[in-house]
């Protein structure tokens, strides 16, 4: 039997029993999460996918279902230290394991060096896909050499001067009770 898999819906038993591939270029306008990252709206930027499944031995040696994620692309962030826009490659190449439900997957995952998942018949493809690439952003994107000079300095040198220019508050409450200041 042929089954049709879509990203937003996959049944992940049927898809891994098929060792069905799944490939897809999904704009990032589509992820919400990811696109609020993004150092400006990257309308015609495209991420690249593909999923494979399989049935393999799992954690108890038992045959689980497993999906093989591949997903590639360049994003625009905000360079932490020029503050302009720099592309950055992402790349995620991931397997997961399933399990029948969530409190196995949890014990599973804990015991584990695999990821372990919840196996349903209507698994978001797409959310995983963002889920794993907002994971590979840099905590501190930048550029290997900026493109801007990048100000270094932390004090500005006519912050002092203003500061030593600026009347000394106390001197005028001496020249009110009368005194002179001195």
């Amino acid at each position: 039997m042929n089954r049709e898999f879509a990203a937003s819906r996959i049944d992940v038993n049927a898809f891994a029993t098929a060792a069905d591939t799944l490939t897809g270029e999904t704009p990032v306008s589509d992820l919400e999460r990811l696109g609020s990252e993004l150092a400006e709206p990257a309308a015609d930027t495209r991420v690249t996918w593909e999923a494979t499944g399989e049935r393999r031995a799992g954690g108890d040696g038992a045959l689980a279902p497993w999906l093989h994620l591949r997903v590639e692309a360049t994003l625009p962030f905000v360079c932490q230290r020029c503050l302009t826009p720099v592309q950055l490659p992402l790349t995620v190449d991931r397997a997961f394991r399933f399990a029948v439900d969530e409190e196995t997957a949890a014990l599973e995952d804990e015991a584990s060096d695999e990821d372990v998942l919840v196996a349903a018949r209507d698994f978001d493809l797409l959310a995983l896909i963002e889920d794993e690439l907002l994971m590979e952003v840099p905590v501190t994107p930048r550029h290997e050499v900026c493109p801007v000079p990048v100000q270094l300095s932390v004090a500005d040198p006519g912050f002092e001067e203003a500061e030593e220019a600026a009347a000394n508050p106390f001197a005028a409450l001496d020249a009110l009770r009368g005194r002179k200041p001195g």
